[in-house]
């Protein structure tokens, strides 16, 4: 996984849909769903672990993001 996008296809794999209008609710929602399956052993601790650091940077880039906006 390389975007938040295929991590978005990865996660409708186990059907899993995740869209509430708030770019980051949208990534932490993502985020725990992805601890789910991890706790589940569904998914491998890499691709896991990749997914959580994607999640994470974009998180951040969106919270500084809204910050410089206001």
């Amino acid at each position: 996984m390389k975007s938040i996008y295929e991590i978005q296809q990865f996660l409708k794999q186990y059907g899993t849909f995740i869209y509430v209008g708030d770019r980051v609710a949208d990534l932490e929602l993502m985020e725990a769903e992805l601890k789910e399956l991890y706790q589940s052993q569904l998914i491998e601790p890499r691709e896991y672990s990749t997914a959580l650091l994607i999640l994470r940077q974009e998180i951040q880039f969106q919270r500084e993001k809204d910050q410089r906006n206001r």
